[in-house]
């Protein structure tokens, strides 16, 4: 039997965020095997913990959605963090760096909580980059079901950027378009296709604090949507500065996503660049809802 444990992540209220589910002892498990547990849960991302292949780091992970696995993922990669530093530190308050090997490479997450509040920020392990790939914009449009008049912010255009996984990047005019998006399935897909990704991140300007409002559609990829896409947050970053919108220095954003979802959650971005990106961080809370056993499949 191995033990599980599921967290909301981006949040810091039992039912909202992105769900997660964490399988510890997973060393003997097999590919198939985590797939198949992956697509047991159904949810965004399952992540499995391991013994790492230096001691020196905390924890070896592997990623998957329903259907595939991920190099490098967010939410996975804050939850188990944050799950990994309380059980090491028990009771009190702490501030601790957890490093995960992940199939994309090394990353150190800083884990703080002071009473009941635990929040934790990871370096992206792949500075992430734009692709060179034109998307027309009334593609997108109908991609999201919206009108060509729906897409576009002053300042801002489609993009791909990839960091890890890789995201279609389309820029909508206001919130109330981009609450009206209702991706139709086969041009999705096609644009998805088109772009060599699975995953579309639609945004806006946000509200209530928020730099940037979301939304992300991975149909094909096991996910109709995400309530908060930490990986897509990171590629943000390189998108955002190919419009020429982030200066030099330290850039620190505040993203809302899963808000039509009814599962809000808040994401930090950190953003560091000298003539060119130089570092992207990636944070938020996380908490913990249930614990359970499973038995692990015959594959």
């Amino acid at each position: 039997m191995l033990s599980f444990r599921t967290y909301d992540v981006f949040t810091d209220t039992r039912y909202s965020g992105n769900p997660l589910a964490i399988v510890m002892g997973a060393d003997d498990l097999s590919d198939a095997a985590m797939q198949t547990i992956a697509g047991e849960f159904n949810l965004s991302e399952t992540i499995f913990i391991q013994t790492p292949d230096d001691p020196a780091n905390t924890a070896k992970v592997r990623i998957f959605t329903p259907v595939a696995e991920l190099p490098f993922a967010g939410h996975p990669t804050i939850g188990s963090a944050i799950m990994l530093a309380e059980d090491a530190a028990g009771s009190g308050d702490f501030d601790t760096t957890i490093t995960l090997e992940e199939r994309a490479g090394l990353v150190p997450v800083i884990v703080h909580r002071k009473g009941a509040h635990v929040t934790a920020t990871l370096t992206a392990p792949i500075i992430p980059f734009m692709v060179a790939e034109p998307i027309p914009e009334a593609n997108a449009a109908v991609a999201l079901g919206l009108n060509d008049s729906d897409i576009g912010l002053p300042g801002h255009c489609p993009g791909v950027a990839e960091g890890g996984p890789r995201f279609v990047f389309v820029p909508v005019r206001d919130l109330d378009a981009l609450a009206r998006a209702s991706p139709k399935l086969d041009a999705l897909i096609a644009l998805e296709n088109r772009c060599g990704t699975d995953s579309l991140y639609a945004y806006t300007t946000g509200a209530n604090g928020a730099d940037y409002q979301a939304r992300m559609f991975a149909p094909h990829g096991g996910i109709p949507e995400d309530p908060a896409t930490g990986s897509a947050s990171a590629c943000l970053a390189a998108h955002l500065d190919s419009c020429g919108l982030i200066e030099d220095g330290t850039t620190d954003l505040v993203l809302h996503q899963g808000i039509e979802m009814q599962r809000p959650s808040t994401i930090t971005l950190g953003i560091d660049r000298t003539d060119t990106l130089t570092a992207v961080r990636v944070g938020g809370s996380a908490i913990r809802v249930s614990e359970g056993m499973l038995e692990p499949p015959h594959a």
